[in-house]
């Protein structure tokens, strides 16, 4: 997978760095396109999550559609695959400005990636994408960095597993990524301890309600105090968070034993292989079948090893996520073990419900990656080590 000790180093002036991963891409069969810079903000808004969604620049066309800067580029590639009616399986790279407001630095910087739909080999496409990734990291001169991998299928797996109400299902799945499943779980815990909620009277007037008329009564008094987003949700969004809370304050809570097996989940990480077995012994303990979903991770970890992804650097944790909603199936990151640079190097995951969310006729598996180009390029502008310097 790596170079030959004897290959030359790569260019190491961004420009050529960039052009160089293209390349790399378009051997590996993925076609380059260049999606438009602006887009309907509606299906960021939608599928994007909460992480993203505070940091997009908006604004509105002549109409007062809200439009905005592609924050990234899954999505815009996604539309193009269903507008275009690419025949699948589709294999497409992109190369880019994207745009989000980060607080520090430029709100504009490069991406790029690979994005694979239609393939049903779901273990072997997932594998693939996390050797492309390590290639993209070696090209730029970082031959092995920190893996991060989690499942989020596989957490989903659990969740319809055990006795849980729709509402508070929703929203741990929801919230698995967004850094708030700690929270919730402590929620939880303490519900029976809990003062009234600052909503409770609206919350009592909701539940047991017809759902239909108590969302058309939660968006009418809404429109009535002028309201239409909070915080980037719209009115519909408000009013379903309404909805699932006033579920959840009915009592639709965890169990005090449903809560132990989520907490004993969230604590499983390791290496692939020692994490399945953590994880095929919960879920025997628990009296719980969870091995459909263990015999995909563990296919999967046998297509890594294929790839010559060395499996003890890969770090998979059950709690780890990535803020972005669509993701339905394996997640990963690449950091660089030095910490020279904040944020993943490289990062992806599998959303197969992303193009039928977007408008396809069908479900489309789907699997990607993207490349903060700037982070590598200020990896591999950076001196070399003495004892590479002398080797040059």
């Amino acid at each position: 997978m790596l170079p030959a000790a004897s290959a030359p180093l790569p260019p190491r002036d961004p420009s050529s760095l960039e052009d160089a991963l293209i390349a790399c891409f378009e051997t590996a069969g993925f076609s380059r396109h260049d999606p438009p810079i602006l887009h309907p903000a509606d299906a960021f808004l939608d599928l994007s999550g909460e992480s993203i969604r505070r940091r997009m620049y908006l604004t509105a066309d002549a109409d007062g559609r809200e439009l905005c800067l592609r924050p990234d580029i899954t999505i815009p590639v996604a539309r193009a695959v269903i507008a275009e009616r690419m025949p699948l399986p589709a294999r497409v790279s992109y190369l880019g400005p994207v745009f989000r407001f980060r607080g520090e630095g430029s709100g504009e910087f490069r991406q790029a990636g690979v994005e694979s739909f239609g393939r049903t080999d779901i273990e072997a496409a997932d594998a693939e994408m996390v050797a492309l990734g390590l290639n993209a990291c070696a090209l730029y001169g970082v031959p092995q960095p920190e893996i991060r991998l989690g499942d989020v299928g596989l957490f989903a797996a659990l969740l319809e597993a055990l006795p849980l109400a729709p509402a508070l299902r929703r929203r741990l799945l929801k919230d698995f990524g967004q850094s708030r499943l700690d929270a919730d779980l402590g929620r939880q815990k303490a519900r029976p301890q809990e003062s009234a909620s600052a909503h409770a009277g609206v919350l009592a007037a909701l539940t047991g309600a017809d759902p239909e008329a108590a969302r058309a009564l939660i968006t009418d008094l809404l429109s009535i105090a002028g309201i239409s987003t909070v915080g980037g949700r719209t009115v519909s969004e408000i009013a379903e968070r309404f909805l699932e809370q006033s579920s959840l304050e009915a009592g639709a809570g965890l169990s005090g034993e449903t809560g132990e097996i989520l907490s004993r989940y969230l604590a499983i990480s390791g290496t692939p292989d020692e994490a399945s077995a953590r994880m095929r012994a919960l879920a025997a303990d628990a009296g719980i079948d969870l091995s459909a979903a263990l015999d995909t991770f563990d296919r999967r970890t046998g297509f890594l090893t294929a790839f010559a992804v060395n499996l003890s650097d890969v770090r998979f944790s059950s709690a780890f996520g990535r803020p972005l909603d669509y993701y339905s199936g394996m997640v990963f990151e690449l950091h660089d073990t030095s910490g020279r640079t904040d944020g993943p190097l490289v990062a992806g995951g599998r959303y197969d419900k992303l193009l039928a969310r977007l408008g396809a006729e069908t479900s489309v598996p789907g699997v990607g990656l993207a490349v903060w180009v700037e982070r590598l390029a200020a990896l591999a502008l950076a001196p070399f080590p003495a004892a590479v310097e002398g080797a040059r």
